[in-house]
């Protein structure tokens, strides 16, 4: 196994004029790699995500780069954490620095985003239609995206927890202006954070299932 960073390791993405922390984990004979978009106060150290991440690691077929989209003082400003332009100026840099990568190169990415993440993952899908295969969405702010939406021609998956209605809304509306494949999996009983026993066991099961068919 070939590995740039590990979880306690960090790598470093210029952006913007900083310097956004991250871990990038490629196994040889990986046939793509997932980029972590977090959500809203939280940060590549997310629990969720890094386990969903270590799933897809698991399977040897993926690599996964997780990484901050903000600064520790951006972070502090509320404004920053829903500028969802900003966060994806963020995502398609680090994308295109994954690019430059040698373990990386041309495989193809896919884009796991979490809470206003999301947003950020699929605009940024839309701005790099040919160099992002699929999207997939955890209790997400698709709705966030915006006019983006209708350029998103990516197989895209929305996991929403059965007891987060409103999130439900918003995403099922959001799904309706995609113009690619798409899926809502409503995870029962869970509610926004997943936190419920079970449910982010399934949350990693569906995503692994959905990279399996859709990326590389």
């Amino acid at each position: 196994m070939e590995t740039l960073g590990t979880n306690d390791d960090t790598i470093t993405i210029p952006a913007d004029g900083v310097l956004l922390p991250g871990s990038l984990t490629v196994p040889d004979g990986a046939r793509g790699v997932v980029v972590f978009a977090h959500g809203s106060g939280s940060s590549r150290l997310s629990p969720r995500n890094n386990r969903v991440a270590a799933e897809l690691r698991a399977s040897g077929h993926f690599g996964t780069l997780l990484f901050d989209l903000l600064t520790a003082g951006e972070d502090a400003v509320f404004e920053a954490r829903f500028d969802i332009g900003l966060l994806t100026r963020r995502l398609v840099t680090a994308t295109e620095w994954l690019a430059t990568q040698p373990a990386v190169g041309a495989l193809p990415v896919g884009y796991f985003g979490a809470s206003t993440g999301a947003a950020a993952a699929l605009q940024a899908a839309a701005e790099l239609d040919g160099r992002v295969a699929t999207v997939v969405s955890r209790g997400g702010r698709p709705d966030l995206a915006g006019t983006a939406l209708a350029k998103v021609t990516q197989p895209t998956l929305l996991i929403v927890g059965g007891n987060d209605p409103v999130v439900i809304g918003l995403n099922s509306e959001a799904r309706g202006r995609l113009h690619g494949p798409s899926e809502l999996a409503i995870i029962p009983g869970a509610t926004h954070l997943f936190e419920e026993p079970g449910a982010m066991e399934q949350v990693s099961r569906l995503t692994a299932d959905w990279f399996e068919r859709y990326l590389g």
